[in-house]
């Protein structure tokens, strides 16, 4: 499978090249008071308003730093329920498409955020796939589609039961 390669912190991740829509480079985005704190803003993508999210701030991580291949993914997230999303992810260092084998996945064996998946070795290191339908908690997922419906139940603080 293919997978757009990209970074969060120090380490290497891939999204499978399926769900990108378009990869653009790193643009003003409009600010959003009072929004969840993964959201960095809202981008116009051909006259649609997008929600952007930084992957380190989703990943609990600090806020990713502005790097010369810092770029916004726009995916097609799609809901537990299946309605299908525009979305924007702010991702450090993004290396480009990188082919991985179905036979080089293994479970990585830590199931702590679930939406790190599978990995892959080569000479650069770990690579971890990225599971997009797992990776906004139901609250944000509320708070960016809030007609996306509420599969999955969450408490106040966002997180999973």
């Amino acid at each position: 499978m293919k997978l757009l390669v990209f970074h969060i912190g120090v380490d290497r991740y891939g999204l499978r090249l399926r769900d990108v829509v378009r990869v653009v480079p790193l643009l003003d985005l409009k600010h959003l008071p009072l929004a969840p704190e993964p959201v960095v803003g809202l981008m116009d993508y051909h006259g649609a308003s997008v929600p952007v999210v930084d992957l380190c701030l989703a990943s609990g991580l600090p806020p990713g730093a502005d790097h010369f291949d810092t770029r916004i993914i726009v995916v097609d997230y799609r809901a537990p329920e299946g309605t299908v999303h525009l979305l924007g992810l702010r991702a450090e260092r993004v290396q480009g498409v990188q082919e991985v084998r179905d036979d080089q996945l293994t479970e990585s064996g830590v199931k702590a955020a679930p939406f790190l998946g599978q990995v892959a070795g080569d000479a650069r290191g770990m690579l971890q796939l990225v599971e997009l339908e797992q990776l906004l908690t139901p609250a944000l997922r509320i708070a960016l589609f809030p007609n996306a419906g509420n599969a999955g139940d969450a408490d106040d603080s966002g997180n999973l039961p």
